[in-house]
């Protein structure tokens, strides 16, 4: 016997396991993943969160950029770019926000993330202590800007890593994985 429930009934009942048929399975199943994908939001309430508050540390719209990071084998590189081409006035904010964050990287202060994010972001200690052994490079792009981060540390490889990901989960859908 297995127990079946009937959703639109709300029982249990039991069926022999001789009448579960391939078809009854696969509605079954299909059935758990479509509710199991209608009840997850597009942003968990972290990732509401920072995209809400993501405007006090970040002076261009998340609804109009995307977050691009890239990890590689001695650091990383973060992007920022608009979604919509030659969207001018974002570009320019992205690209004044990205140059002032390099400049504070360089001289190991991470307060800015870290006071959207919080200060046990995973890898910012580790970064903040070891900027004097990161290289921090911004370039401008013509649909936004980047920071690459290298370094011969994979210590602080690693650090460059961690704090990509908790970034990427951290920014949703507002950022992603190259």
């Amino acid at each position: 016997m297995k127990k079946i429930y009937d959703g639109a009934n709300a029982k249990v009942s039991l069926v022999p396991l001789s009448r579960i048929t391939v078809p009854s399975v696969i509605l079954m199943s299909s059935t758990i993943v479509l509710l199991a994908g209608c009840a997850s939001p597009t942003h968990t309430g972290h990732q509401a969160m920072i995209h809400e508050m993501g405007h006090h540390v970040m002076p261009f719209e998340l609804s109009k950029t995307q977050h691009i990071f890239e990890m590689t084998d001695n650091g990383g590189v973060q992007q920022v770019i608009v979604k919509g081409p030659g969207d001018r006035e974002q570009i320019a904010l992205i690209q004044g926000h990205l140059q002032h964050l390099a400049t504070e990287f360089r001289a190991g202060d991470f307060s800015t993330p870290a006071s959207l994010h919080g200060a046990e972001m995973p890898g910012l200690k580790e970064l903040a202590a070891g900027a004097a052994r990161i290289k921090v490079e911004y370039t401008a792009l013509p649909n936004g800007g980047q920071i690459t981060f290298t370094t011969d540390d994979s210590r602080l490889v690693t650090a460059i890593h961690r704090w990509f990901g908790a970034q990427l989960s951290d920014h949703g859908t507002d950022a992603t994985y190259r």
